[in-house]
């Protein structure tokens, strides 16, 4: 188990207020229905988050800042974490979202993983207590996201999270030198699914990602097919960055969800082949589809 001291200097009563907050998050998580998985149950409860998202702006000697800073950390909502001109760059996603997508990412003993979105590095974390070493790769564009997140994955200090590749890259182009993987899980909102991504995943495996204001679960059967369908939930993400990213087809959630909070989103899906994507409602050859790239 990682030592949870996280933010500089804890004493043991700051980790023992870190290690029950920690638990208060787990045991809501599980409430609403999730981590149903023992191994990932385990890893929410063990990685400690506040080590992720730190504060630097809390004075460290005002142990009541200190705690309150630490009690907003395991809220089960988002945290901003960087802010560049105003607009969003990177965050840390809701923990019961997160645990949610984990799951639904469906990995196994002996997968690997590609992220693609480093941001705090705490999801990276989660992957590596759920996999073991070298089991997670992870992308982000600049090194003001992932420095930081390889010094957090540090200071978290298990063998497994010390082993996590944090990779300064486009995450549209993945990285083709740890290929292939079992799994790529995006954390940002894409406005398509990359080829590349096909081409680095082993055929049977997954690739989970934020796609008009939803999650999509991709099946790849081969470097230029996959195939799935949306999650139940509803989600929105920072969106993708870089070279490869380009403005999303304009209102194509509203067109596929109609805004409606009692839409089924299960019955739509996406699908990737032959250099089109195209999203659809209850059949991908069916009268319902719109076109994506």
């Amino acid at each position: 188990m990682a030592a949870s001291g996280g933010y500089a200097g804890g004493g043991q009563s700051y980790r023992m207020a870190a290690d029950a907050l920690r638990a208060r998050m787990v045991r809501r998580i599980v409430a609403r229905g999730a981590l149903t998985d023992p191994a990932w149950r385990a890893a929410f409860a063990e990685v400690p988050r506040h080590l992720f998202v730190a504060d630097e702006t809390v004075e460290r000697w005002d142990l009541g800042a200190r705690l309150r800073w630490l009690a907003d950390a395991y809220a089960d909502q988002p945290i901003a974490t960087r802010v560049v001109g105003g607009e969003l760059v990177s965050s840390s996603s809701q923990p019961s979202l997160m645990a949610l997508m984990c799951e639904a990412l469906e990995v196994a003993d002996g997968h690997t993983v590609l992220e693609i979105g480093t941001g705090t590095g705490y999801n990276a974390g989660l992957f590596a207590h759920r996999l073991g070493p070298d089991a997670v790769t992870t992308v982000d564009l600049d090194r003001e996201l992932t420095d930081p997140a390889r010094t957090a994955l540090d200071a978290y200090g298990t063998p497994a999270a010390r082993s996590v590749a944090v990779v300064t890259g486009d995450g549209a182009l993945g990285h083709p030198r740890r290929a292939p993987y079992d799994r790529i899980m995006a954390t940002c909102e894409m406005p398509v699914i990359p080829g590349a991504w096909l081409s680095q995943v082993r055929p049977g495996g997954r690739i989970l990602a934020p796609f008009a204001t939803g999650l999509v679960a991709l099946t790849v059967r081969g470097p230029d097919d996959a195939e799935g369908r949306f999650l139940p939930t509803p989600a929105f993400f920072v969106a993708l960055r870089g070279a490869q990213a380009r403005g999303p087809v304009g209102g194509l959630g509203e067109r596929l969800f109609g805004g409606g909070p009692d839409v089924d989103r299960t019955r739509f899906g996406l699908t990737v082949r032959g250099g089109r994507q195209w999203a659809w409602r209850d059949d991908p050859r069916g009268p319902e589809t719109w076109e994506v790239a």
